[in-house]
């Protein structure tokens, strides 16, 4: 079953780890078939050396049991549920705990946007969530990390700004397939730590100019871009 989609996640997953982005067994990558209902994800706790796509586990959006694969899911299998089934647009989801994003994240700061490097990806800046409360650690943690990343977006459109820093944890991005979600975890990754050099050389730099920002991130993006052939 699914079994390229299963080949695309495990390259996926293997891909965070050339990357730099993952080490250990510190991330998880998956990718979701929409007419089918199921989603598709890097088993839990499993190290990468030797993961081949028959390791990935298929689980169903709706119920988010698993359906096929011998493997327990990933542990953040139902904050990937929460958000696939929030964002219909997004096909691929990546979390990680890349050193200079996940800084960030435990920092509980959002990343502006301090340069057109970033601008060129999202349109203003990677949101960080709010803290969860205890009840909501307590009880569905993950499924509640799904959900506060959510409440996040309430006003954000989730393709314009492909990535979130979940306070105290880490980021997820994602983007209209596996592949996608990757490579824009590998851009976060390198902007925050552009931001974070950029901020000892300048501590009291103000965000982009929102002029400068549009055009950016337009030009790569909106209904007028130029950006790269036709």
């Amino acid at each position: 079953m699914l079994e390229k989609l299963r080949a695309e996640v495990c390259k996926a997953n293997l891909d965070l780890v050339c990357k730099g982005l993952v080490i250990e067994t510190w991330g998880n990558a998956s990718g979701v078939d929409r007419a089918r209902g199921l989603m598709v994800i890097k088993p839990s706790g499993v190290p990468y050396d030797g993961m081949q796509p028959k390791h990935m586990v298929v689980v169903s959006l709706k119920t988010g049991k698993a359906v096929e694969g011998k493997l327990r899911p990933s542990s953040d299998t139902d904050t990937h549920l929460v958000l696939y089934r929030a964002f219909p647009m997004i096909g691929g989801i990546v979390h990680t705990h890349s050193r200079y994003a996940t800084a960030w994240a435990q920092a509980q700061r959002g990343l502006p946007t301090y340069g057109t490097t970033q601008a060129d990806y999202w349109y203003g800046d990677v949101p960080c969530t709010r803290p969860l409360t205890p009840a909501e650690i307590k009880s569905d943690y993950e499924t509640n990390t799904g959900r506060v990343i959510v409440e996040t977006f309430n006003k954000r459109d989730p393709m314009q700004h492909p990535a979130v820093l979940v306070a105290s944890h880490g980021p997820f991005t994602w983007g209209k397939n596996v592949v996608e979600a990757v490579h824009n975890a590998g851009v976060l990754e390198f902007v925050a730590q552009l931001a974070s050099e950029t901020l000892r050389i300048n501590p009291k730099l103000k965000p982009l100019p929102s002029a400068l920002l549009d055009q950016h991130f337009l030009r790569k993006h909106g209904p007028k871009a130029t950006y790269g052939q036709r």
